[in-house]
């Protein structure tokens, strides 16, 4: 009889907790899945991921109806009511339906749920609730949480982070979004789409850390255009709430005047740190760096053996699907496979509309390594973006001057979350430009501006 409780023990139901523990039982091991949630799934499927998909999707439909523009397409309404209950009732079905999924498939593959949080009392054992379970494998999947601003205090009334963006009872007049992120974009996108006066302010130049410059600058082009306002370079100093309104304090980031913004409401999205406290990781004799993450190796191997972690606690970009390419990858380890996640071809995507998404190195980071081609096609060019009208954006297309081999690919269209996994993939294979420009695409559609930018690397694009 064996001496542990699990073969392998996640902690964490996150999208990489739950799909390493799914992963795990298919390869035979007894798993078991810590998580103190009441539904499973993580940040991701109960308040993060998907009930904003669900918002920014009913919020573009209401803005296509109320704005107007399905009258230049024959569609013709009478007068548009935003039903904000229902709004938010049709995101609540979409996490349920979703989060009870990942219970069936729990079920379904005998991995068992232990209801409670989790905190180390050694290198093999964990105490939750009032059970102590000693596992032979132990996975950290524990994610992350917003990162709070000093000296700002949240109390998802007034001043809200992420999770009280996606249940605000009423569309405020005035939403003051602090930080120009991918979350601060996101739920911006949506309030403003229901009639919400929106300011974003961002401490740097441009939105969007991380992204391709002419990416940047395109996307607060086209957010302006929608009526977002922008306070780039600036920073906040404080926030005051007095009844039922919040004054901004805001100064130039380099030094300046001060000015307030009086708000209903402040959405506090300035980014997302690991969730580590409450884990008694010193316990398991294990220590985490100076951004709060836990090291690991090529494996996910802490320094301790035995200890593995993956997703939103471990370096690396904070993303759902990174955490479950890990999840699957450590899992295979464990059982004495081989798992590999490439991680520097993690896509990331913007949802707003239209979509933002980019895959592998930006131009400026590129252009720091060496000699490049870049390819760039608009969307004002792509048949089936114009017949939809939608010709904002376009596709970028980097790649190494000498080998041709593509280095990144960036998009702004519609549908760009969805075109970048051809490019991901192509990139894997390590893909050349000229590959992909002479791949043969489905006319019409939006991923034939992928091979047009691809042709133009080489200063061979036909529709432009």
């Amino acid at each position: 009889m064996s001496e542990y409780d699990f073969d392998v023990l996640v902690i964490g139901a996150g999208p990489g907790g739950y799909v390493a523990a799914i992963r795990a039982a298919q390869l035979g091991l007894k798993t078991a899945c810590a998580e103190g949630r009441e539904t499973l799934g993580g940040t991701c499927l109960n308040v993060g991921c998907i009930p904003s998909k669900a918002l920014l999707h009913a919020s573009e439909l209401y803005n296509e109806a109320a704005s107007g523009a399905l009258a230049k397409l024959g569609v013709k309404l009478g007068s548009v009511e935003l039903d904000l209950d229902a709004m938010h009732a049709q995101r609540l079905d979409a996490v349920k339906g979703l989060t009870g999924g990942i219970e069936y498939l729990f079920k379904k593959n005998k991995v068992e749920w232990l209801k409670g949080y989790a905190s180390f009392t050694g290198k093999d054992s964990v105490q939750i609730g009032d059970r102590t379970v000693r596992a032979k494998n132990i996975v950290i999947a524990t994610g992350s949480s917003v990162t709070p601003l000093p000296g700002v205090e949240v109390d998802q009334k007034i001043v809200i982070d992420s999770t009280g963006a996606l249940e605000l009872p009423k569309v405020p007049e005035h939403l003051v979004v602090i930080g120009g992120g991918v979350i601060g974009l996101e739920l911006g996108s949506v309030w403003r789409r229901v009639g919400a006066k929106v300011t974003v302010v961002e401490y740097l130049d441009q939105i969007l850390p991380g992204f391709d410059g002419d990416v940047r600058k395109e996307a607060q082009k086209l957010f302006k255009k929608q009526g977002i306002e922008f306070k780039t370079g600036t920073k906040v100093t404080g926030v005051a709430v007095n009844g039922d309104k919040a004054t901004v304090t805001i100064e130039p980031a380099k030094g300046g005047d001060a000015e307030t913004i009086e708000a209903d409401n402040v959405l506090v999205a300035i980014g997302r740190r690991p969730n580590t406290s409450g884990l008694n990781l010193e316990a398991a004799g294990l220590t985490v760096n100076a951004r709060g993450q836990i090291e690991i190796g090529h494996e996910f191997e802490t320094a301790v053996d035995g200890i593995w972690a993956i997703g939103d606690v471990v370096p690396g970009p904070m993303l759902a699907h990174k955490a479950e390419d890990e999840g699957i990858a450590v899992a295979e380890n464990i059982a004495g496979l081989t798992g590999i996640v490439n991680h520097d071809l993690i896509p990331s995507v913007v949802y707003t509309m239209p979509e933002i998404a980019g895959i592998g190195l930006t131009e400026e980071a590129a252009k720091e390594k060496g000699e490049i081609k870049v390819g760039k096609f608009p969307m004002a060019g792509n048949s089936r973006a114009k017949t939809n009208h939608e010709p904002d954006g376009f596709v970028k297309v980097i790649a190494d001057a000498k080998t041709d081999r593509v280095l990144g690919v960036w998009i702004i269209t519609s549908l760009a979350g969805t075109m970048i996994a051809q490019a991901t993939q192509a990139m894997e294979f390590g893909a050349t430009s000229e590959d992909i420009a002479y791949t043969c695409h489905a006319h019409p559609t939006h991923s034939e501006a992928i091979k047009e930018a691809a042709m133009a690397v080489t200063g061979k694009p036909i529709h432009i």
